[in-house]
C-alpha cells in the first residue's frame, strides 16, 4: 500500500487544457493524491510535449490548439457536471473556460488569468488594458449572480497562489514573535487589521532560482525552468505592483487605473525591463525583475483597511524575481530584440545538474524589520519527491494539487482567489513538496550599503519606500 496520502476520492473526470512543464509535473501528483483512474483524465494540448508521459500513465491526449472558434466543440464531450477543468495553458482565455465550465456544471482551476492569444501584447490595447489588474477585474466581474456556481479557483500556482497562504502564516509568525495577540483571523477584515497592527508596509514575493543546466544557452534561444511562453508574455506586460498607503513618492512613469478597486498601479515599461531590490535568506540581497503577477494586486487588495469607504491602510506588494542565470541571459537577449521572443525555446528539467528555487514572501516594516518565509527546494529534493519536475515546477504543481483538492472539498464556492480560501489546508497538502521551509528575520533594507560608490536620490526617512526598492541605474 502506498504511503502517500490520498486526499480525496473523486468520481468525476479531469480535463487538462495544456500539457507543458506544469501539466506534465502535476499529472503524477494528481494520480498519487486524488482517487481517480487514468481513464477519467483527458489532456487537450496544442503540441506533442509530454506525449511519452501521457502514454506511460495511460492518459488520453487530444492534440489540437483551442481557439475562440473551436473550444466548445472540443471540450463539450469531455466535461460535465461534477468534473474539473485544469487550465495550465497559455493563449487560451481563462474567462471563456470559466464560463464554459459553469455551463457544464464543472469546477475549474488555473495558475494565471490568460487572454486569448496575443491579448497581453496587443498594441491596439492601451497599457492599462494589457495589465493583470484589468484581467483580474474582468474575472471578478463573473461573480455577480454566480456565488454558488461550481468552484473556480483562479491564479493558484506557487505564485500567484501559494504565496498568499504563506503571507497569512508569516503574519501569524511575526505576531507571535513580537508579542502581538493575533487572535484567530478568519475574514478579509481580520487579516487586514492584523497586517495594519503589525505595521507591514511592504510585501515582496522574493524568488531566486539558481538551477543550472548541463547545456549552455545558445544564441537565439530562450531557456527557462518553466513555461517560456508564460514568462515572455508576463515579461512584456507593464510592470505592476500593489500600491501602499505609506508611499510618498509616486513613480514618474507610474499610472493609476480609472476602473476597479484601485489597489495597484502600473509602470509604462515592461516588467522584464524593470528591476527591484530584494532579499532571501540564502541569496542575500539581489536585483529581481518586477514582473507583473496577480498576487501583487490581490494581496494588497485583500489586506486593505477601509473606514467610512476610505482606504486608510494598504501594503505595497510586488514580485521580485531573479530567474536562473540562463533565463537572465535569455531575458537580456529578448529585451534587445525589442521584446520579440527567440526562435528556439527550451525548458530545463532533466538537464538540470544543480541548484535550487528559493521562493517566499518578505514582509517588512514591522518591529523586527523584515521576515522572509518560504521554500528552499533543491533539484535533488525535487527529483526524489516527484517525477517530471524540477525545483521550480514542483513548487507550482504541488500548489495546483492543493487547490484542486480544496475545490473538490468545497465544490460550490463560485469564483475564488487564493487569498480567500483555507490557507492551512493548502499549506498542509503542498508543504511536503517544498523541501526546506524556513522563516528568517533580517536587518536588511533597500538602503543597505547604498551610496557606497555613487550618490543616489533616496528617501532616508523610510527605507521601505518603493523609490528605494526600484533600481534606476
Amino acid at each position: 500500500m502506498s504511503k502517500d496520502p490520498v486526499y480525496i476520492d473523486f468520481p468525476g473526470r479531469v480535463v487538462f487544457v495544456g500539457f507543458g512543464s506544469i501539466g506534465q509535473g502535476v499529472l503524477p501528483l494528481i494520480l498519487r493524491h486524488i482517487g481517480i483512474s487514468p481513464d477519467r483524465i483527458t489532456i487537450v494540448t496544442a503540441d506533442d510535449a509530454g506525449s511519452a508521459e501521457a502514454e506511460h500513465f495511460g492518459v488520453k491526449r487530444i492534440n489540437e490548439a483551442l481557439t475562440r472558434d473551436n473550444f466548445r466543440r472540443i471540450l463539450s464531450p469531455l466535461l460535465g457536471r461534477g468534473d474539473m477543468l485544469l487550465n495550465v495553458s497559455v493563449d487560451v482565455s481563462s474567462l471563456a473556460l470559466i464560463r464554459f465550465s459553469w455551463e457544464k456544471g464543472a469546477m475549474y482551476l488555473d495558475t494565471c488569468i490568460e487572454p486569448w492569444a496575443g491579448g497581453y501584447v496587443d498594441p491596439t490595447l492601451s497599457a492599462a488594458r494589457r495589465t493583470n489588474y484589468a484581467m483580474r477585474e474582468e474575472a471578478l466581474g463573473l461573480r455577480a449572480g454566480n456565488q454558488r456556481a461550481p468552484t473556480a479557483v483562479v491564479t493558484h500556482g506557487a505564485n500567484p497562489g501559494m504565496v498568499s497562504h504563506l503571507v497569512k502564516q508569516a503574519l501569524l509568525n511575526i505576531a507571535g514573535d513580537t508579542g502581538v495577540d493575533a487572535g484567530n483571523p478568519a475574514s478579509r477584515e481580520d487579516w487586514a487589521a492584523l497586517a495594519n497592527l503589525l505595521g507591514i508596509r511592504v510585501i515582496h514575493i522574493a524568488e531566486r532560482d539558481t538551477q543550472v543546466s548541463s547545456r549552455p544557452k545558445q544564441l537565439g534561444e530562450f531557456v527557462n525552468t518553466w513555461s517560456v511562453d508564460g514568462f515572455v508574455s508576463e515579461g512584456a506586460q507593464p510592470a505592476e505592483l500593489g500600491w501602499g498607503t505609506h508611499e510618498r513618492n509616486f513613480p514618474r512613469d507610474g499610472k493609476r487605473h480609472d476602473f476597479g478597486t484601485g489597489a495597484a498601479i502600473y509602470l509604462t515599461q515592461p516588467g522584464a525591463a524593470t528591476r527591484v531590490r530584494t532579499w532571501t535568506p540564502l541569496a542575500g540581497h539581489f536585483h529581481g525583475f518586477l514582473i507583473t503577477h496577480s498576487e501583487a494586486i490581490s494581496i494588497s487588495d485583500y489586506l486593505t483597511v477601509r473606514e467610512g469607504g476610505q482606504v486608510v491602510y494598504r501594503p505595497t506588494a510586488h514580485y521580485a524575481y531573479h530567474p536562473s542565470d540562463a533565463a537572465i541571459a535569455s531575458v537580456h537577449e529578448f529585451a534587445g530584440r525589442n521584446f520579440v521572443v527567440q526562435e528556439k525555446k527550451r525548458i530545463m528539467c532533466d538537464d538540470v545538474i544543480s541548484g535550487r528555487d528559493e521562493l517566499g514572501v518578505l514582509l517588512a516594516g514591522h518591529k523586527k524589520n523584515a521576515y522572509w518565509y518560504g521554500s528552499q527546494l533543491t533539484i535533488e529534493e525535487a527529483r526524489a519527491l516527484a517525477p517530471y519536475n524540477n525545483a521550480t515546477s514542483l513548487q507550482v504543481t504541488s500548489a495546483c494539487l492543493s487547490g484542486m483538492v480544496w475545490a473538490m472539498e468545497n465544490p460550490n464556492s463560485g469564483l475564488v482567489e487564493p487569498d480567500e480560501i483555507d490557507f492551512r489546508r493548502n499549506i498542509e497538502i503542498s508543504k511536503p513538496y517544498w523541501g526546506k521551509v524556513v522563516g528568517e528575520y533580517t536587518d536588511w533594507t533597500p538602503l543597505t550599503d547604498r551610496e557606497r560608490l555613487f550618490p543616489e536620490d533616496v528617501d532616508k526617512s523610510d527605507p521601505w519606500q518603493f523609490k528605494n526598492v526600484r533600481v534606476i541605474w
